[in-house]
């Protein structure tokens, strides 16, 4: 099975979520698993996004 790649802004609106906020998590180490590709580039597997937001739930006040 092909392994989903996705961009920054793709898993920006998967998560629902502004690129900036993906960015600054990925900085922190609190992102969803990633790739370099390139220089600038960086990629995410869509299952790894996945697995990232369902262990990641936020609970409403």
């Amino acid at each position: 099975m092909m392994k989903k790649y996705l961009t920054t802004k793709e898993v920006a609106t998967l998560a629902r979520m502004s690129t900036r906020t993906i960015e600054r998590l990925r900085a922190l180490g609190r992102g969803p698993k990633f790739y370099r590709v390139g220089e600038k580039g960086v990629r995410y597997i869509e299952n790894d996004v996945q697995a990232w937001i369902e262990k990641n739930p936020v609970e409403q006040a």
